[in-house]
């Protein structure tokens, strides 16, 4: 009997610990934030905090092999770990304690990280007001950037609810993971480093070092100091070492002295030192006169296989390429009709009254290039993707462009004329005085091109947003150069010019012709609008053709009449309000980003993991309305039955990312793949977590098949950088 009393009592024992462990667990870790990639918590040194303490706690990250996060100072690329902390009155928090990084060389970049599980320590100070009985809840809020051939950013929202107790109750696990980490960080280096000029390199000496130590390296925390990719080669020196460093392209130093980490092996064990170095004064800048502003953390993304390991010559290289290819694309064509137009009537000309033209077109094209681009990389460096072409997501302006568009439709067939102080619409744009129409011309040009993605574009524009600013505008304007060069190279070729006929009746009719482009350009644009907003839209957009039409017919009729002129400018004024405001209200978005033909489905980030995890590949097609270059591989290859049947055969899931309206999360996707703007075609295999093939920009119904059977074969290609 009295045995089993006593299993008895060990059974209700093993039980009761069994039912409190995971509380107790609960108690000193988090709940865990997970992805493909890394695994979080927060964790506690305490399982019950005292009054006036002070107690380790540590974000945790299990990094999945092949991906690493950033130190404080990323290195080429990446951004750091951040923890923003909402605690209770009178409880504090330090800073994030930084273990000693790593080189990670992805070439040709070197950043500086971790990978594998990484502890990040974090001092909490418990007020002497708090009183026992009591719970204080830690609330912290985290984001981190993870990257292997992409970067992908993460956060993670972690809470920890603790006791307060008369005496503290240590998580003896979690105290010895966290005092382990402490006991690495780097120590004190206990001598200062000095840092010299030594002709176009710099000269780290560090004196304390012994001749024994192998594998230096010298991690600054800052960013514009040295080129992290260069090799740091040391040489014996008087009382230590010195390593010879590369001074960075972005160099800037403001203050004499500065920090950094030293990492090195001293018998074979790894050791970190933090040390202070003191830098000679000639190497000082100022703000006035640095040569670079630093560098903001920056995502370097992966571009395409088509813009792989580009460098900045490279990119203004892509993007010159892709302005002159764009001047091909059938949404810039029309425009560029009525500059030819202009061309013929200036055929016999003065030399220096043609040449005008070009360079009037060239600044159009280059300063709305400028102004768009500024939005674009602006809102980049802020950390918010919009997007080339962003200003076709808001339908108001889409259908401004059609009212434009029929506009200078009708005055090319001769409805009515407009001077050049109604800013050279129509025949005046291209006419001989038509200075101001000229460069209207180029920016109606740029704004009507933002749809057409050409080749070599995409690899450049993602390039351009992921770069600092001053490199951004850089490729933008060679984009811009590109774009206007044949225009300004034909306005500086006056013998071509001459090999047009001499003015007369085929100049009439050419320019009635070209009235039925621009009705062309406006159906579409009223196309989109109705895609955007829905029937709302097209509404909208005829009404506000058929105000416009009667703003024009009022003010011709009324020219010269005195009083009469001025109440119909009053009226004409009415009209124009009272469309406009018409306009914003109805034409509201209404399209979702939901796919609607056949059996395409809508792309979410979830729905591909979840299909990748059953083994199907998928593909993913992101694209919108108001997007040319989008409608055409659609017509051209993506709704041939040939793709199509092949897609059912592999089983391939096709997903549609429509951003005709704005939509953050696809902005983001495109952000990750190094993109800017549509279109983006993505081959996932059918094996979970593998990593897309990105497709050309321009398909074909072969490419399509052929990545469709790659995929379908877990034949993996990943972008690379």
């Amino acid at each position: 009997m009295a045995q089993t009393s006593r299993q008895g009592f060990l059974h209700n024992a093993v039980l009761a610990l069994a039912l409190i462990a995971p509380a107790l667990a609960i108690a000193a870790e988090s709940a865990p934030i997970s992805s493909p990639r890394v695994t979080a918590t927060l964790l506690s040194s305490r399982d019950a905090v005292q009054p006036g303490e002070r107690f380790q706690v540590a974000l945790v990250q299990k990094i999945a092999r092949g991906w690493h996060t950033y130190w404080q100072n990323p290195g080429d690329s990446g951004e750091a770990t951040r923890i923003d902390w909402t605690l209770p009155a009178g409880m504090t928090a330090g800073d994030i304690r930084w273990p000693a990084p790593k080189a990670l060389p992805v070439e040709p970049l070197v950043n500086f990280g971790f990978e594998g599980t990484l502890l990040l320590p974090v001092e909490i100070a418990v007020p002497e007001s708090a009183r026992p009985g009591e719970r204080v809840t830690l609330k912290a809020n985290a984001t981190w950037l993870v990257c292997e051939k992409i970067c992908i950013p993460e956060e993670g929202a972690f809470t920890l609810d603790l006791p307060v107790e008369a005496a503290a109750i240590v998580d003896e696990n979690a105290q010895s993971r966290i005092d382990a980490t402490v006991a690495a960080l780097p120590q004190p280096a206990g001598f200062k480093a000095k840092l010299t000029s030594d002709g176009d390199r710099l000269a780290l000496s560090l004196p304390g070092l012994g001749a024994e130590a192998r594998d230096i390296r010298f991690f600054p925390l800052s960013d514009t100091l040295i080129e992290h990719a260069a090799p740091q080669p040391a040489t014996p020196a008087a009382n230590g070492v010195s390593l010879q460093l590369a001074r960075s392209s972005a160099f800037k130093l403001e203050n004499a002295e500065l920090s950094g980490v030293v990492t090195f092996k001293d018998g074979g064990l790894p050791r970190a030192l933090a040390v202070t170095v003191e830098a000679e004064p000639t190497l000082l800048t100022t703000a006035a006169g640095a040569s670079a502003a630093p560098r903001p953390a920056v995502v370097r993304l992966p571009v395409p296989v088509e813009g792989a390991d580009l460098t900045l010559w490279a990119a203004l290289a892509f993007a010159f390429a892709g302005g002159l290819i764009l001047n091909l694309m059938p949404c810039v064509l029309p425009v560029l009709f009525i500059k030819a137009l202009g061309f013929a009537q200036l055929a016999r000309a003065h030399r220096d009254e043609v040449r005008e033209q070009g360079v009037l077109f060239l600044s159009g094209v280059v300063v709305t290039f400028m102004i768009l681009a500024g939005i674009v990389v602006g809102f980049a460096a802020l950390g918010t993707s919009i997007g080339w072409g962003f200003q076709l997501q808001s339908p108001p302006l889409v259908i401004g462009l059609a009212v434009i568009m029929t506009l200078i439709g009708f005055n090319l067939l001769g409805a009515f004329e407009v001077g050049t102080s109604a800013g050279g619409v129509g025949q005046d744009l291209a006419g001989r005085r038509g200075r101001l129409g000229a460069f209207m011309t180029g920016a109606l040009a740029v704004v009507v091109a933002t749809p057409c993605t050409a080749p070599f574009m995409g690899a450049a524009v993602g390039y351009a947003v992921t770069q600092p600013p001053a490199m951004g505008l850089a490729v933008f304007l060679a984009l811009a150069l590109g774009f206007a060069l044949p225009v300004l190279a034909l306005s500086f070729a006056p013998g071509l010019l001459r090999l047009l006929p001499r003015p007369g009746r085929w100049m009439v009719i050419l320019k009635q012709a070209f009235a039925f482009p621009m009705f062309a350009t406006a159906i579409w644009l009223v196309w989109v609008a109705s895609v955007q907003a829905g029937p709302g839209g097209v509404l909208a957009a005829l009404i506000a053709v058929l105000a416009a039409g009667f703003i024009v017919w009022l003010v011709g009729i009324t020219r010269g009449a005195g009083r009469v002129r001025l109440a119909a400018s009053g009226l004409a004024a009415l009209v124009a309000l009272g469309a406009g405001w018409f306009v914003l209200q109805s034409a509201v978005p209404s399209a979702t980003s939901e796919a609607r033909a056949g059996d395409i489905q809508a792309w979410t980030a979830e729905r591909v993991a979840g299909l990748q995890a059953e083994g199907k590949p998928v593909f993913v097609n992101f694209t919108a309305a108001w997007c040319i270059t989008c409608l055409a591989n659609e017509r051209v290859a993506l709704s041939r039955q040939e793709v199509k049947d092949a897609f059912a055969e592999l089983k391939v899931t096709s997903l549609k990312a429509d951003w005709t309206n704005r939509n953050s999360a696809i902005a983001q996707a495109l952000a990750e793949q190094g993109r800017a703007g549509v279109p983006l075609y993505l081959f996932y295999p059918g094996e979970k977590d593998a990593q897309p093939e990105i497709l050309p920009q321009l398909l074909t119904p072969d490419m399509l098949v052929t990545a469709a059977r790659r995929a379908a074969g877990k034949e993996i290609k990943t972008a690379s950088r």
